[in-house]
């Protein structure tokens, strides 16, 4: 869901099921059989950590604080001691103790998990220089025009740009403000190259292209899923200041679209504006979902992307306009192949229907947050208190966590970051 990885990678991308759990074909497994390894105690999710045990991690513990789950210490430990000796997160660090790889390899640095785990770790507290130093590694790395690709060097693509957006806003920066240190451009000036303006076509008008190719701009829904917060400078960790009342799904509400400028592009004040007219008007036409943009899966349903669609949505203000998929997604859920273990899947649909103002522990008579703890390490406090009063006297502005993305997203055993940066074709291809 970056930068061209090994082949190895790519042919795991191809063993994804829609619920994005990597694994051998049966046959294969039949004939070389080998032993599990055994996963560290503090980690989310049973399935190979390789290609995304940092996001997935990161994004369990976003949803349990979101709803007032407090996670387990040794959960979220584990995923500071991720972090490599420069500031940087891999994918996964078998051991913690070794130190992480240089290059393009698997186990290099990447942006992706970098940005999802300091969207955590700032929101839980507690690893203030673990952030900083974070941080300080992604402006490093930042690209000439603003932007960021999945591994340092890498061409700028929107999937990755929006989750540093979201780490900078997470640890307090203004992402606005954080310009490349050659050719003075901001993550928004990288992002707003990325975007389909009023003279593309009447259906791609506000969306976003995963990067350009040959010169042109494809729309993409993963892209535009992830970068649809980061352009209204938001992420993961974002807040809003009320939870709205959640929405029917027969009172699902359009999205009006802004009017471009002289030069047929958006203003950075309307782009997320313009996304969120492209994604809701993509869901009113596919009748309340997103289909997967993963090559030779098209003509299907993608859960992750249309749970992520409404979190999308709702953070940027338009909770009528999520209505729709958490609708199509409630009436669907049991078609989310492995939604009731894979916690990365788990945590994108709590976190999109609390973001809606639904009640996570009561979605399609199914306790999302129950089954999302029972992924990981007991939680400190397992049950969800009073979330609306716990966070307004929690939070410094009185606020809501509501979620992005990046996502990216499409969160899959080889994580969010990886599929996000494969999707490249249009919105249908």
């Amino acid at each position: 869901m970056f930068l061209r990885r090994s082949a190895a990678v790519l042919a795991g991308a191809a063993l994804l099921g829609s619920a994005g759990v990597l694994g051998a074909p049966a046959a294969l497994a039949e004939e070389s059989p080998s032993p599990k390894p055994k996963l560290p105690s503090g980690l989310y999710g049973s399935a190979d950590p390789q290609y995304d045990g940092v996001y997935r991690q990161s994004l369990a513990l976003l949803a349990q604080d979101a709803v007032g789950v407090v996670p387990a210490k040794k959960a979220v430990n584990w995923l500071a001691q991720q972090q490599c000796d420069g500031g940087s997160f891999t994918a996964y660090r078998p051991d913690p103790g070794e130190p992480c790889g240089s290059g393009s390899g698997e186990d290099a640095a990447d942006t992706n998990a970098t940005g999802a785990a300091v969207q955590a770790l700032a929101r839980l507290g507690g690893h203030g220089k673990t952030v900083a130093a974070s941080v300080t590694w992604l402006k490093s790395v930042q690209n000439k025009d603003g932007g960021w690709g999945y591994n340092p060097g890498g061409d700028s693509d929107a999937n990755s740009t929006a989750l540093v957006v979201g780490a900078l806003a997470a640890a307090g920066e203004k992402p606005g403000e954080v310009a490349s240190r050659t050719g003075d451009r901001t993550p928004y000036d990288a992002l707003r190259a990325l975007q389909l303006g009023c003279d593309a076509d009447a259906g791609e008008r506000g969306a976003f292209a995963y990067m350009p190719e040959k010169d042109e701009l494809a729309a993409n829904d993963a892209a535009t899923v992830a970068a649809a917060l980061a352009a209204d400078g938001s992420g993961f960790a974002s807040v809003a200041a009320d939870r709205p009342a959640a929405a029917e799904d027969g009172d699902a509400t359009e999205v009006a679209a802004p009017s471009c400028g002289e030069d047929d592009t958006y203003a950075q004040k309307d782009s997320a504006k313009a996304a969120a007219a492209y994604l809701s008007g993509a869901l009113k036409e596919n009748k309340g979902f997103l289909p997967s943009v993963t090559p030779g899966a098209q003509d299907q349903p993608d859960h992750g992307s249309t749970a992520l669609a409404a979190l999308a949505l709702s953070g940027i203000g338009e909770p009528g306009a999520a209505a729709r998929p958490l609708g199509w997604l409630e009436k669907n859920i049991k078609g989310w192949d492995g939604v009731t273990t894979n916690p990365a899947a788990l945590a994108q649909l709590v976190l999109a229907v609390h973001a809606s103002g639904g009640d996570a522990t009561d979605f399609a008579d199914t306790d999302l947050v129950k089954r999302l703890n029972a992924t990981g390490p007991e939680p400190e406090r397992s049950e969800p208190e009073n979330a609306g009063a716990d966070e307004a006297e929690e939070d410094d502005g009185g606020s809501n966590l509501v979620l992005w993305i990046v996502a990216a997203a499409l969160v899959a055993g080889i994580g969010m970051g990886l599929l996000m940066s494969m999707r490249k074709g249009g919105k249908n291809s």
